[in-house]
């Protein structure tokens, strides 16, 4: 109940979105191809991850976390320093805690982690698929985000539970189904 109104509390989009408003979301644009092609990446990737967000159930309201857009090389050297592989990737997630036993200072933002996207994969993998730059970023940041708050798709029924969240995010944005075959978005 609210004690304001006497009503029942709002669950609804905006209830969500007061929720998200006050985590702190860092984009940091290290390749400057992101904002040629994409003016507003820095808003766009802000939108993006306060809609994944706001979809887990959970989430602290003093979140925090970065999107890191980079070039290929940069992430080349991420990808092998960090998984052991020596190539690009589209996106790469670094949780800032390593599980319910990480400690938590009372009153502390709490650091969910970095979501680094690469350029040219980026760019490359949306012209193959026919999708827009801007929907395919965007579906990363909502991959990547879900990497950072304990999603996976190590297995088949996780990677199905991971996608359809994926798929609701995107579709709340506007956003086709990033999975269906020759998806245009």
């Amino acid at each position: 109940m609210s004690k304001r109104t006497g009503k029942p509390a709002s669950r609804g989009p905006a209830r969500r979105r007061a929720m998200t408003s006050r985590m702190a979301i860092a984009v940091l644009v290290r390749a400057s191809a992101w904002r040629r092609r994409l003016p507003r990446v820095a808003g766009l990737c802000r939108r993006v991850a306060r809609a994944a967000l706001a979809a887990v159930p959970g989430v602290p309201r003093d979140a925090e976390l970065s999107i890191v857009l980079v070039d290929d090389a940069d992430m080349r050297q991420l990808n092998r320093d960090f998984r052991g592989r020596d190539r690009p990737t589209n996106v790469l997630s670094f949780a800032g805690r390593e599980g319910p036993e990480t400690p938590v200072v009372p009153g502390a933002p709490v650091g969910l982690g970095d979501v680094v996207l690469a350029f040219e994969t980026v760019a490359r993998e949306a012209r193959a698929q026919g999708k827009t730059l801007a929907d395919h970023a965007a579906h990363l940041v909502v991959h990547g985000v879900l990497h950072l708050l304990g999603y996976d798709h190590e297995r088949v029924r996780r990677a199905r539970q991971m996608e359809a969240l994926e798929i609701a995010v995107l579709a709340g944005l506007g956003i086709g189904d990033p999975y269906r075959a020759g998806a245009v978005s």
